[in-house]
């Protein structure tokens, strides 16, 4: 099974990285998470302080000798969930000041699958062009914003529309959420 690399920032949001964390796990793969400082107080203050137990392996943000720092380390891509807008920023811009930002150069430099989920609106314009620098670079962008055909039922499943699109741009198969008129 695969490895991924979940970045996790402050913004808001956790729930996401949460439940993809959750639904990795159970899909058979092993997940690496690196958080920001900010990315655990509001995981934490969210009420979702158990991802950080369901990780095959926590690193720390400074570290810049784990081996996700390395483009010679090999894993099958990174997710940064929630992405604040300043991670984004610093990413498009190759800054590489922390292990998580680091680790997002790795997989452009690498030609490795990486997904940004932001969760912040209004988007200005700084942000717009940050994106399509990144999607440029080779990266997807995947907004949180779920969807509602399917008539959710319940907060883990609105939440679920947006990692079932996640996992298909991984290249994973599941069956975390119905698709267009499956259900």
């Amino acid at each position: 099974m695969g490895q991924y690399v979940i970045g996790l920032t402050g913004a808001s949001g956790a729930i996401y990285a949460s439940r993809l964390i959750g639904h990795l796990k159970g899909l058979g793969h092993e997940v690496l998470l690196v958080a920001s400082a900010s990315g655990v107080k509001v995981a934490q203050y969210e009420g979702q302080a158990e991802l950080f137990k369901q990780v095959d392996k926590q690193f720390d943000n400074e570290d810049f000798f784990a081996p996700i720092s390395s483009g010679s380390y090999r894993y099958s891509g990174m997710i940064i969930i929630p992405c604040s807008m300043g991670t984004l920023g610093k990413v498009a811009l190759g800054s590489g000041d922390s292990l998580l930002t680091r680790a997002a150069d790795v997989c452009l430099k690498e030609g490795r699958k990486l997904i940004l989920a932001p969760r912040e609106t209004p988007l200005s314009l700084i942000h717009l062009k940050n994106m399509c620098a990144l999607v440029e670079a080779g990266a997807k962008i995947v907004p949180a914003c779920p969807h509602f055909y399917h008539h959710p039922q319940n907060l883990n499943e609105l939440v679920d529309t947006v990692l079932a699109r996640i996992l298909d741009l991984l290249e994973v198969e599941h069956s975390v959420s119905p698709r267009w008129r499956e259900n």
